[in-house]
């Protein structure tokens, strides 16, 4: 099993798709890596060489930021937008939708399960 940046890569899997199993690498950017690391994107990770995996391994490390640090930019992307008080940091901060969708109606994932108003009937 390849051991990349931290991350186990499935064996069974074509080398392009088995590199997005890493935060921050998508489709695009796998080709890309697999264009200047030389490798077939149709090669399983299983019958890659010990030499090739390096290639990869010093590749991605080198020039991509991933994993660790790519999460802790981001985290520190929006702790910002949140402590300047723009409009997508107070969506943040609410655990609303930030890029525009409407909140009368769906938006559940964001908002979480449906909380009861109050009772219906009211007090006699």
């Amino acid at each position: 099993m390849a051991r990349i940046a931290g991350v186990d890569l499935p064996r069974d899997k074509r080398s392009e798709v088995a590199l997005t199993y890493i935060y921050g690498i998508g489709r695009s950017t796998a080709r890309k890596i697999l264009n200047t690391a030389n490798i077939n994107y149709d090669i399983k990770i299983r019958d890659l060489s010990g030499e090739e995996v390096n290639r990869l391994r010093h590749i991605i490390e080198g020039q991509l930021k991933i994993e660790g640090e790519l999460r802790q930019e981001v985290a520190t992307n929006i702790k910002l937008l949140m402590d300047i008080g723009s409009y997508r940091g107070l969506r943040h901060r609410r655990s609303l939708p930030v890029r525009g969708q409407r909140t009368h109606t769906n938006a559940r994932t964001r908002k979480g399960k449906r909380r009861k108003m109050g009772d219906k009937k009211g007090k006699k």
